[in-house]
């Protein structure tokens, strides 16, 4: 749903394939023609993380609920404008909700930033599809603060967000260091 980037070295343009729904944060590949494609078992090299969305039903913005889109004509396409999207790679460290369901149940860091592999375009602590690490898990995931004014995280309201992984729970962030 959701990608906050902190600290990036390349935000690049790449050409994005058409029949590709790609969340914002999720991890994509690149097909034969060098389009941008939902990293998976076809297009198991990971490239980067995605910068932006390509749907068509819902928006992936952080903390935005599920049916805003900042482009009514574009209905939720970031990318239809240009055909292009944004994707960050060759390191930074970010804040993201595209976590698997074991990667959210990480409740300690003791031996250090905890390798995360990609699969399904998502980050997970199993390599069962990516050709590497992709990532570095930097903190236990939880709410992230929206700089809101409220009571919820150290004075600020969470952050909320709909997680496309395969558990319930919304707002639940965990920071990165990209490593692809």
């Amino acid at each position: 749903m959701a990608l906050i980037p902190k600290f990036h070295v390349v935000a690049a343009e790449r050409p994005v394939a058409s029949n590709q729904t790609i969340a914002m944060g999720q991890i994509v590949s690149l097909n034969a023609a060098g389009q941008v494609v939902l990293q998976g078992v076809t297009y198991s090299n990971p490239y980067g993380i995605a910068g932006d969305t390509q749907s068509t039903t819902q928006s992936y913005m952080p903390g935005v609920v599920l049916g805003w889109q900042n482009r009514v004509s574009d209905y939720f396409d970031e990318t239809k404008a240009s055909a292009y999207m944004t994707v960050y790679h060759s390191g930074g460290e970010f804040a993201t909700d595209q976590l698997s369901a074991n990667v959210v149940a990480i409740t300690t860091l003791s031996a250090g930033p905890t390798a995360l592999y990609a699969v399904n375009g998502m980050l997970e602590t199993v390599n069962s599809q990516s050709s590497g690490v992709v990532a570095r898990l930097l903190s236990i995931p939880g709410s992230y603060p929206s700089g809101v004014p409220g009571t919820d995280l150290n004075g600020d309201q969470a952050l909320g967000g709909n997680n496309a992984g395969s558990y319930t729970g919304a707002g639940v962030y965990a920071e990165i260091k990209l490593v692809i």
